[in-house]
């Protein structure tokens, strides 16, 4: 994957030019996009550094235009009446938000009824908003750039459930290849005669058909859209999984399974109670559910992932000049979050040069959460110091940020938690803490401590004072100070540098780096 370090400049090192700061990058700043779908009709003002959209607003009506379009092939007519109420709505939001012209997609129940031309022209004559029909392999296409949004280097087969249609699309190198379009979308599977073992028929044949198209070597499965995301909220439930994040989870085909069984045992209403899924959305999850079930059996991926990005953000995609799209969405968000919150905006830049010799030999995924973390170490500097750890923790966890995995989501929130306090026990984040390995959780207090030192040392770049140097086989770190660094390294910074020792499980040795003229204090 792509971290963005390519375009090394002499100012910026290893870390490149940050893409917020380049005109085009802030050009994108606030996109305003609306996706006029089956079941729902949604508007997203992104907002922030481009590469990694920040949601400025998120609002969404579901408006129900494709029910009972099985049966009658128009839109629905009280869906047809929130849909514009809901465009009315959004116009006006838009341009108080400064975010037209606002790019409006419509897709299955729009292009497919009878009355879907008519429903256009009005929009456009009530609001001035032009909406754009897409066909099925263009809607497969922008999904399919939602999750590379997410994932730059992400390869796989997506799918994108709709109410109306169901999308598949493979994606590989940054691109877009293959894709197809399909009926199995759960308001159209309400119209299939025959009951439930005439919906099962349909299923699979339709996935007969998109199997010999499509192929079965696709190993990654991505799942994009609301009844996939109701299902995984289920998974969740059903395993108290302590993450609350639904972008990036993982599941399995034997979980979905015993996900599905769980579905059948337990009412709507208790489903509802344990979620909070909405009831429009609740209703279509069964149909959904065989779906699935009939998908993974099929396709037999060996990973599956839920993506948050699809159709809206893959229209932000579209805007994106190659240079922002081969940019890694984590560290620019991080650098982002950094400029606007930190004390000391690119600090996190040199500490990270600074404590780098302590992970020299991690490999390239974990150096970006080490660089990540290190620019994060200080932007929730305004929380109140009693809790300053746990909003740090929150913060990691909790935030939109792509190309991450629920681990590595967990350990960056884990080493910045141990950036503010050494101790971690008895802390309500244990649940979660647990998805790490001993190992893991390790290794990201020594991260924690590393910075805990490193930015407290000194208000200068701490490379300037001296070096880290760490020999892992001899468990020993050497902490090689300069003059000017002697007097900074006074009782608080021993007391932080050998908490980093303990950590490590090392001894210390500080030294003089040539051209010094006083002893170092003895710490080891």
């Amino acid at each position: 994957m792509d971290d963005g370090l390519q375009d090394h400049t002499e100012d910026h090192g290893l870390f490149g030019r940050p893409l917020f700061d380049d005109p085009a990058a802030r050009a994108l700043s606030r996109v305003g996009v609306v996706d006029v779908g089956s079941n729902s009709v949604r508007m997203v003002v992104f907002d922030g550094a481009a590469r990694s959209p920040a949601y400025f607003f998120n609002e969404k009506v579901m408006a129900g235009l494709g029910a009972g379009f099985a049966e009658t092939g128009r839109l629905n007519p009280e869906g047809r009446v929130r849909a514009l109420a809901a465009l009315k709505r959004f116009r006006r939001l838009a341009e108080g938000m400064g975010a037209m012209p606002l790019t409006v997609v419509a897709t299955a129940a729009v292009r497919e009824a009878s009355d879907g031309p008519e429903f256009r022209a009005e929009v456009q004559r009530e609001t001035g908003l032009k909406m754009w029909v897409v066909d099925g392999r263009e809607e497969a296409r922008l999904s399919a750039q939602g999750v590379l949004l997410g994932w730059p280097g992400a390869y796989g087969l997506v799918c994108d459930i709709g109410g109306s249609s169901m999308e598949l699309a493979q994606i590989f190198d940054g691109q877009v290849g293959k894709r197809v379009s399909s009926g199995l979308g759960p308001l159209r599977l309400q119209g299939v005669k025959g009951g439930k073992k005439g919906i099962k028929t349909e299923i699979a044949t339709t996935l007969d058909r998109l199997v010999e198209e499509m192929g079965v070597d696709n190993k990654r499965l991505f799942l994009v859209g609301g009844s996939w995301r109701a299902i995984a909220r289920i998974d969740m439930a059903r395993r108290n999984y302590p993450l609350i994040v639904q972008h990036e989870y993982r599941m399995t085909i034997k979980g979905i399974s015993e996900t599905i069984q769980f579905i059948e045992d337990n009412t709507v209403a208790d489903l509802r109670a344990m979620t909070g899924i909405g009831e429009s959305r609740m209703a279509l999850v069964p149909l959904a559910a065989m779906v699935l079930k009939q998908l993974v059996r099929r396709f037999k991926p060996r990973d599956i992932a839920i993506s948050s990005y699809g159709i809206r953000e893959g229209m932000l995609f579209e805007q994106m000049p190659k240079m922002l799209r081969d940019r890694d969405p984590l560290i620019e968000a991080c650098r982002f979050a950094e400029q606007k919150d930190a004390r000391m905006p690119g600090f996190g830049r040199a500490l990270f040069q600074f404590i780098q010799p302590l992970f020299k030999g991690d490999d390239a995924r974990r150096q970006r959460i080490v660089r990540a973390a290190c620019l994060l170490h200080d932007v929730s500097w305004r929380a109140h110091p009693d809790y300053r750890h746990e909003a740090c923790f929150d913060n990691a966890t909790r935030a939109n940020l792509g190309a991450l995995t629920h681990p590595e989501r967990v350990f960056l929130g884990l080493s910045l938690l141990h950036r503010y306090k050494n101790s971690r026990s008895g802390s309500r984040f244990e649940p979660m803490i647990d998805l790490l390995s001993e190992k893991e959780a390790a290794q990201a207090e020594v991260l924690g401590r590393a910075m805990r030192f490193g930015a407290m040392f000194s208000a200068e770049k701490p490379g300037s004072l001296g070096e880290l140097r760490w020999f892992p086989k001899k468990k020993v770190l050497e902490l090689w100070l300069n003059d000017h660094a002697f007097d900074l390294f006074g009782e608080v910074a021993q007391s932080r540098f050998l908490s980093l020792v303990s950590a490590l499980g090392a001894e210390s040795q500080v030294k003089r780096q040539r051209g010094g003229n006083k002893p170092a204090p003895d710490v080891a």
